[in-house]
């Protein structure tokens, strides 16, 4: 697109900035008026909009206040506010919550949860932080070195990650499969044949390859029942994405000869495992993971931690829900008729 067709679509989206980028000698109030008098909005009408928006994100007492007086989260809500002045369709944050204390990255999902729910404003969320995409988005696009290269519905991302750089981000996130030094520990406490197995409690289907992902690890107690195995379980944790539940569970099995390798036949057949082996046959870390198709958590350390260092790997959290146009509505989601 040319500039001058650039201009108008950029008119119609907000920044929302890591570092805040907020002026340092002006007020909160001044700080959000300020897009507005750049768009050369009536003085009275710029301080009735000021005012909602600092109500809408809880800063209406701070209005008077410096940047410097404020903690990390009220600054990123002088910057949401600020992003938000204009009535925009599409606000775009920058790690908007990188650098954010867990507490305070939680009220910050939680007001943009509301802007998209109440107004009807798309949310484009670049983030590092998976735990983010998890709690907040709609839909993900993974990108590495700039282009992307995996999309889909947050649960799908999730549960059936296609791309090593999705797999690698996605095993920071879903707890569950032991790294290479917990399988060595959990071989010399538990003699049986340690398997993890992956839990999703939904079918899948993948939209570029047009196949279908079955659900994993739902019938797990039946089988054992069935084949008379000793199970103790030994590690895992099961986590929700879009309220489904997935994860994965690490087992010790005992068994007669023979019917430990039977169960684990008819578990593959409608459950996706990584098969450790025994203590007195262990079967090798990478190549286990390897053939069961997902990331380790240790090659996640040594690859991800270079690739940030290049700023060659982002996710983008989409939020793809637009209800209004935004002249239409105000900052209480009600149609405004008013004019600059």
């Amino acid at each position: 697109m040319s500039e001058s067709k650039l201009r108008p679509v950029r008119q119609k989206i907000g920044m929302i900035f890591q570092s805040f980028n907020l002026f340092s000698t002006k007020t909160v109030a001044q700080n959000v008026a300020y897009p507005l008098q750049l768009d050369h909005w009536r003085k009275d009408y710029q301080d009735k909009r000021v005012k909602e928006l600092l109500e809408f994100v809880g800063l209406a007492e701070h209005a008077n206040k410096y940047p410097a007086q404020l903690s990390g989260g009220q600054k990123q809500r002088v910057g949401i506010a600020r992003a938000l002045a204009t009535n925009p369709k599409i606000l775009l944050a920058d790690e908007a919550t990188s650098a954010l204390d867990p507490e305070t990255t939680t009220e910050v999902l939680d007001l943009l949860k509301k802007i998209n729910e109440q107004l009807g404003v798309t949310i484009v969320l670049i983030t590092h932080q998976m735990n983010v995409v998890q709690q907040i988005a709609h839909h993900v696009a993974v990108m590495s070195a700039g282009r992307i290269v995996e999309q889909g519905t947050v649960y799908r991302i999730f549960a059936a990650p296609r791309e090593d750089v999705t797999k690698r981000f996605i095993a920071t996130a879903i707890s569950g499969l032991p790294d290479e030094a917990r399988v060595a520990k959990m071989h010399e406490d538990w003699p049986g044949r340690l398997v993890t197995v992956i839990v999703r409690q939904h079918d899948i289907t993948d939209p570029v390859t047009n196949t279908r992902i079955n659900a994993s690890g739902q019938n797990i107690s039946e089988l054992i029942s069935k084949h008379q195995i000793d199970s103790n379980l030994v590690f895992g944790g099961i986590d929700t994405v879009q309220g489904v539940a997935i994860g994965a569970i690490t087992y010790s099995f005992d068994g007669a000869d023979g019917e430990v390798d039977d169960f684990l036949d008819e578990l593959a057949r409608n459950s996706d495992i990584v098969d450790f082996g025994t203590a007195k046959n262990p079967v090798d870390y990478n190549e286990a993971v390897e053939h069961a198709g997902i990331a380790s958590p240790v090659e996640l350390t040594e690859e991800d931690g270079a690739a940030r260092d290049e700023q060659a790997e982002q996710v983008e959290q989409v939020d793809d829900v637009v209800t209004m146009t935004p002249r239409e509505v105000g900052v209480d989601g009600t149609e405004n008729t008013e004019e600059k």
